[in-house]
């Protein structure tokens, strides 16, 4: 027998569905609320609020759970590469040997960009915000492509806009680096995987050649599968919502690249440096630090330990720690802001004070570390980030635009004035 629940206003009582998710999941269903009782809820934030049902991420906060299409992220990290995870977020099932070379094949001829988007970069001051620049960028590609903006959209049309994206997202964040440092752009290099081509994009330099380091390629191939989808989070969310007015993919990324960009989202790898440095130039007393987080009556917080998702550890920052380690040590980076990371790794991992509240260093803390060790400059971490969620905003939006989800519109309770007459401007005091 089915659940439901029942709500009593007005000494009337309303029984609503409850709808069960495949891992027990239980929800109200209030879509019917307001039509039938005159009533809506109100949840700030949309903190317990399901928007749509979704078959693509499961996470279990309180147990450290996540799985992309029911395989656990942390068999993913150690066995997939980022485009075998890409197709599977996507597509919904891992690819055979074929497919994934029809789908790598298909990302490699569509790396290059238009030439003429290489004016827009010209436009762009030196201290552009690398985020700002790719949003633009990415939004302007339906002007090169006005198929993608048909609303009855075919699944090749579709496929095509999502391997473009994917194919030239890596080289536009290149490119909003190298405009940045003011040098010449580097062209892809489809020998190369999808993460060495990257790196090689962002390092090498006309008469330089980049050396490829297999453990920093490991390194970020796990990053991007890491941050590749994360549930209805705040990017996610504005993807999806942009989505269903029936806005193109370039746009609806766009914006989610936007809402990314925000600290209390992407940025928090990025803020988890610009501690490190605060501590630097204090003098690197981190115990000093430490005790100011631990004052409740102190304004500082640590920043890139705990998770308001996971309550007792973040899966994984355990899988991200190893790669860190390797690349610290392959590279044998002298820099005191990493030796001030790995003095609060140890007191967060050892103090009975972090334990008990689990303020654990998490995904964001390694990354923020890693891309530090890899010369990536701090503005372009939150860069990286959108690379890695690209494929999980579109899966996202590919589910969204096949279950045709209605337009996203919200309720509110209104707190302003009530009708008023208009005071002629001679009148008002």
């Amino acid at each position: 027998m089915s659940k439901t629940a029942k709500i009593v206003l007005d000494d009337n009582e309303h029984v609503l569905p409850v709808v069960t998710g495949s891992e027990n999941e239980n929800a109200i269903d209030i879509s019917k609320l307001r039509g039938s009782t005159g009533y809506i809820t109100i949840d700030p934030g949309y903190k317990n609020t399901g928007a749509t049902k979704s078959a693509i991420t499961f996470l279990d906060g309180e147990k450290g759970i996540l799985r992309y299409r029911g395989y656990p992220i942390e068999q993913l990290a150690e066995n997939a590469s980022f485009m075998e995870v890409a197709y599977l977020l996507i597509y919904g099932e891992l690819p055979n040997t074929i497919e994934l070379q029809l789908f790598e094949r298909s990302i490699k001829r569509h790396t290059l960009v238009h030439e003429d988007m290489k004016r827009f970069f010209e436009a762009y001051p030196a201290k552009a915000h690398p985020m700002g620049v790719l949003s633009s960028m990415v939004s302007s590609l339906a002007t090169f492509y006005p198929e993608s903006q048909n609303p009855d959209r075919n699944s090749e049309a579709i496929n095509l806009t999502i391997h473009r994206l994917i194919a030239k997202l890596p080289t536009l964040a290149a490119w909003s680096y190298k405009n940045s440092m003011r040098h010449p752009f580097m062209y892809p290099n489809n020998k190369l995987d999808y993460c060495q081509n990257f790196l090689n994009m962002m390092f090498s330099m006309p008469t330089e050649d980049y050396d490829i380091d297999p453990v920093i390629v490991k390194a970020l191939n796990k990053l991007l599968i890491l941050h590749a989808d994360h549930e209805q989070n705040c990017s996610t969310s504005t993807v999806r919502i942009v989505g269903s007015s029936q806005a193109n993919l370039y746009s609806s990324i766009s914006a989610g690249i936007c809402a990314l960009w925000g600290p209390l989202h992407g940025g928090a790898n990025q803020k988890v440096i610009e501690m490190l440095l605060k501590i630097h130039i204090d003098g690197g007393n981190v115990d000093k630090w430490v005790e100011k987080a631990k004052d409740k009556n102190d304004p500082f917080r640590l920043m890139g330990f705990g998770h308001r998702v996971y309550k007792n550890f973040d899966p994984r920052a355990k899988i991200i720690k190893k790669s860190c380690d390797e690349v610290l040590e392959k590279l044998g980076v002298n820099d005191p802001l990493l030796e001030i990371a790995k003095k609060l790794e140890k007191v967060a991992l050892e103090d009975e004070y972090f334990k008990e509240r689990n303020l654990y260093p998490n995904v964001d803390f390694y990354s923020g570390i890693i891309y530090k060790a890899l010369r990536i400059p701090t503005e372009m971490f939150t860069v990286m980030f959108a690379i890695g969620r690209l494929p999980g905003w579109i899966a996202q939006w590919k589910e969204m635009t096949e279950n045709n989800e209605p337009i996203g519109r919200p309720r509110q309770i209104y707190t302003g004035y009530n009708s008023r007459d208009y005071v002629d401007v001679s009148k008002r005091k």
